[in-house]
């Protein structure tokens, strides 16, 4: 099809701010730690919509309409669980990594365990994270071949040369402030396209929703005791919880942002945005979906991610392709460029700098890391390419392969926070015995994806607690890098246990955090409220 003048615009003009903005960063940019983890002067709410828009990406704008297209509002039962999530993982996870004063996240794995830990932990989310950054890739390509034709190889290069120029010029700073522009675009985008889509219905918008929960389509809550089933409230409030744990509290991506802030408060506040605001940006993507199913009648789709592109060409609203584009691109170019920027940390941080080149220059390590950007960019072309032959959604696609990982992931982390005896023998036995664990739970049996992070990840845990009592015996001390151990190095330090307000001891529990207990409950009423009045 060809773009009109007005929405060529719109698409043209939000690329052009892009580019400027990594410019503007890019020259303040001096040193490989300004590149990785930004200034140290970032506001925690840049912070804090930079981590939101990172997960948000084109995956959720497409992909989410697109599950609850053939699910309903079933499929937000996943992603209740976030306020369980932030809670977890500024109380566990962020003191160890902001304390350390570390790039990587990994390096955390290097001194609770090993070099052989950090190398594998490091090895694990390279592999993910360019699964899913191809993902998002294929995602956005897929906009851009519906709007202009453009086949979809040629769509994929030409954003990931548009996401690795800003990237490369800006860095970290590049990536947060980007992202904060990108998600006024995306959830602006999102609300316009809800509102068109409630004005343009068939039927008055009552009577649609009244036939959607005759249909069950808005039905959130499912109490179903079955572990076959992916979408009930236990998979979400339980098998997810760990799942995302993982996602925001051991994923380089994720945490690197937070590195950069100007204190531990500001980077528990950062996060703690994230628990208040995802429910309502997922409910507003899956609710979208759900309203499209009635538009759309349920009618069958070849590709399900196309619905919402569908209904911005359809409906013709001047400029509502071309902001559609937009958002999609804002969403996708969040993600990316923290991916890239997040990569080539690790990649330089826990092998260049930890194997071939330990005593460089900060000159030297800030160029290549710039090269590792660009190395990045080229691979993740290849999973985008082949994520094209896939026509269900691609949000619940990747994460059913992001399943298999992160038990690994949680068991590892679990083991090194809570474990005295795990030594890094038997934590590496734990690891291979989880893996072949969630293989057989995948091949073998009809268990719902949810429940492998539980599954993958307690396996890793036991069989590694085994295997270390059984080839290295009891430790006679806490490692310093466990809960127990930190709590003995502050109380021997003497080091302050809080800072204005906010905990800085791993394991302590904030204030200010127990009001996401609450809004979890809230939240829960609400969508069982919502269902009973409509």
């Amino acid at each position: 099809m060809t773009l009109s003048l007005l929405d060529g615009t719109i698409i043209l003009t939000f690329i052009v701010a892009n580019l400027v903005i990594g410019f503007v960063l890019g020259r303040n940019v001096k040193t490989a730690k300004e590149f990785n983890i930004g200034s140290g002067r970032t506001p925690w709410w840049a912070i804090g919509v930079s981590v939101i828009a990172t997960y948000i990406s084109a995956l959720s704008f497409l992909g989410a309409p697109a599950w609850a297209y053939s699910d309903g509002l079933a499929a937000l039962a996943i992603h209740l669980n976030y306020p369980i999530v932030i809670l977890a993982v500024t109380t566990y996870f962020l003191p160890f990594f902001y304390n350390s004063g570390v790039a990587s996240i990994y390096e955390y794995q290097e001194r609770r365990f090993g070099t052989t830990s950090r190398a594998i932990m490091s090895s694990i989310f390279l592999v993910t994270q360019g699964l899913s950054t191809g993902a998002i890739l294929y995602a956005t390509a897929l906009v851009l071949q519906f709007i202009t034709g453009v086949p979809i190889t040629w769509a994929v290069v030409a954003i990931t040369v548009l996401a690795l120029i800003y990237t490369t010029m800006g860095g970290m700073l590049a990536v947060i402030w980007t992202d904060v522009f990108q998600a006024v675009i995306l959830f602006g985008g999102a609300i316009v396209i809800m509102v068109a889509m409630i004005l343009l219905m068939p039927e008055p918008i009552g009577d649609v929703l009244g036939s959607l929960k005759a249909a069950g389509r808005l039905t959130a809550i499912d109490p179903t005791l079955d572990a076959t089933i992916p979408t009930t409230i236990w998979s979400g409030l339980i098998g997810m919880t760990l799942f995302h744990v993982t996602v925001y509290g051991a994923n380089q991506m994720m945490v690197q942002r937070t590195l950069g802030a100007k204190s531990i408060g500001d980077a528990k506040k950062s996060y703690l945005l994230m628990g208040y605001a995802a429910f309502p940006i997922y409910f507003l993507f899956f609710f979208i979906g759900v309203l499209a199913w009635g538009y759309f009648g349920g009618r069958p789709f070849q590709n399900t991610n196309e619905i919402i592109l569908q209904f911005a060409r359809d409906s013709g609203i001047p400029g509502l392709l071309g902001i559609l584009a937009a958002a999609v691109l804002a969403a996708s170019m969040s993600t990316l460029s923290s991916a890239f920027n997040s990569m080539a940390t690790a990649s330089v941080v826990d092998f260049y700098q930890r194997y071939f080149r330990t005593h460089a220059s900060d000159a030297h390590y800030l160029a290549v890391t710039r090269w590792m950007t660009l190395f990045w960019g080229a691979i993740v072309i290849v999973p985008a390419i082949l994520y094209a032959n896939s026509s269900g959604s691609i949000l619940e696609l990747l994460s059913k392969i992001s399943s298999y990982f992160v038990g690994a992931k949680l068991g590892m982390y679990g083991l090194g926070f809570f474990s005295k005896h795990t030594t890094e023998r038997g934590l590496l036995v734990g690891v291979f015995a989880g893996f072949a664990v969630i293989w057989a739970v995948a091949t073998r049996t009809d268990i719902a994806w949810p429940w492998y992070c539980l599954i993958g990840g307690g396996a890793t845990m036991i069989v590694g607690w085994g295997a270390s009592r059984l080839l290295t015996g009891r430790q006679a001390d806490w490692s310093p890098y466990s809960i127990p151990g930190q709590r003995a190095r502050f109380e021997a330090s003497g080091a302050p246990t809080s800072v204005e307000g906010w905990s800085t001891l791993p394991g302590t529990i904030d204030r200010q955090s127990l009001w996401l207990i609450a809004y979890l409950v809230v939240t829960i009423g609400g969508l069982v409220l919502f269902e009973a009045l409509v």
